[in-house]
């Protein structure tokens, strides 16, 4: 006999296991389907020869929306702040990062009416109310708010580094702005990995009721007026009263097939990936232990390593660092010669690594965040139901003003909070 639920949530990552988490206090029968092997989609972490490597760089912001929405599950953060004090990378000349303080002053890359304005546009980026630059591009702002060259590029090293976007040209300003604002209070690097946020998420809505079944791909979305019907790839029919769907929007165009919307189905069909090449490295040692951050002013690198401030091995001596190369939209990947980039740009910080390596990993395009944010997306994100009733989205890709974990942790939430509400009118 088919069972029926009160809310099917379909994919067991962030937005799935927050939005599971805040319906359980709701005495509603949920089921999460994931179709993987392993829950946490791209927050899952892999242990690699007793090395801890997240899907590349991860850190969370110390005063976004997310940890305070994790605190409130009761979610233990453990790690530390990375310092930024490093070097920035020009045509293998190497200047010391103004991004602190003691970095402005001695950095040899502006000269002292540069590092003026620098501080000055740092001090309006500060001050910025986001909701004026609704309908500017990035670039489009940073040319009205930038005089010089030089800190121009050092916006756009901000905004990579903060958002890994890098189509300056075409993403929304309002968001990556937002982002930036956020971005420059500090991040956290977590001890164990980003799986230890899904590790507490899962046990927590295990322990509330919540049934988590993997190996299970939503295949169709039939909706109708009481209930949807989700047909999986093995058969089997799934009846849902309320359905959460986290994965990518084109997947969930795929699900619902021609029963989508035209108007939101179009908006979803034009949604583009934000996708980076990561080289996840783990060492024996440093070779030159003082460098743990560098950037490229224009080519489009970042290295850190991430043991300094969070214990990412099992015994904790190992040095566990990510290079990463920020990918432009459409751009076509030649794996072995981003992989030859990112091997050559780490040889230039950390001479003879090779010599050191535990163990290392290479993911030539991986998706960093299922939306590109571009001017206007939000008018389409105002609120977790779609056209569909009792069809909702949540996901890094869903949220109207945040992407990356910002976005899908909010998201998750603000899914919940709407069938909460409706539920509880209800009674």
């Amino acid at each position: 006999m088919t069972q029926k639920w009160d809310v099917v949530i379909i994919g067991a990552g962030l937005a799935g296991y927050v939005a599971a988490n805040y319906l359980a206090k709701n005495d509603l029968s949920i089921l999460i389907l994931e179709r993987g092997k392993h829950v946490g989609g791209r927050a899952k972490t892999d242990k690699i020869k007793h090395q801890y490597f997240n899907l590349g760089p991860h850190a969370l912001y110390k005063k976004g929306k997310a940890k305070p929405i994790l605190e409130e599950l009761r979610i233990n953060l453990n790690g530390k702040s990375p310092k930024l004090t490093g070097f920035l990378i020009e045509n293998n000349t190497a200047y010391v990062a103004p991004l602190t303080p003691s970095g402005l002053f001695s950095t040899s890359f502006l000269n002292w009416k540069e590092r003026l304005e620098w501080v000055g546009v740092l001090m309006k980026v500060n001050r910025m109310d986001t909701e004026k630059l609704a309908d500017l591009t990035f670039q489009h702002w940073v040319k009205q708010i930038a005089l010089s060259p030089k800190v121009e590029a050092l916006l756009y090293v901000l905004a990579r580094l903060t958002t890994y976007c890098h189509a300056p040209d075409k993403v929304s300003a309002k968001l990556i702005v937002s982002h930036l604002k956020v971005g420059m209070s500090g991040v956290l690097y977590l001890d164990g990995g980003w799986q230890t946020i899904i590790d507490q998420l899962h046990n927590k809505a295990v322990i509330s009721g919540i049934q988590v079944h993997s190996h299970s791909v939503v295949k169709h979305i039939a909706p109708s007026v009481d209930h949807h019907t989700l047909m999986l790839s093995n058969n089997e029919e799934i009846l849902a009263k309320r359905v959460i769907c986290t994965t990518h929007p084109q997947e969930l165009n795929n699900m619902l097939g021609a029963e989508a919307n035209l108007l939101q189905n179009r908006f979803f069909a034009q949604i583009t990936p934000i996708k980076g090449a990561t080289l996840d490295v783990a060492l024996t040692q440093l070779p030159n232990p003082k460098l743990s951050f560098a950037m490229g002013i224009t080519a489009p690198f970042y290295y850190s390593v991430h043991s300094n401030d969070a214990q990412l091995s099992d015994d904790g001596k190992s040095t566990i660092l990510h290079v990463f190369k920020y990918h432009s939209p459409h751009l076509h990947i030649d794996g072995k010669e981003v992989k030859h980039e990112l091997e050559q740009f780490l040889e230039q910080l950390q001479p003879e690594w090779q010599k050191y390596v535990i163990t290392k990993r290479f993911i030539p395009n991986i998706i960093v965040n299922q939306r590109l944010p571009r001017i206007g997306d939000e008018q389409n994100l105002k609120r977790s139901e779609t056209d569909i009733p009792g069809l909702y989205i949540a996901g890094d890709w869903a949220s109207p003003n945040s992407i990356l974990s910002e976005g899908a942790i909010s998201s998750g939430k603000q899914a919940a909070q709407e069938i909460i509400k409706i539920e509880n009118e209800m009674i």
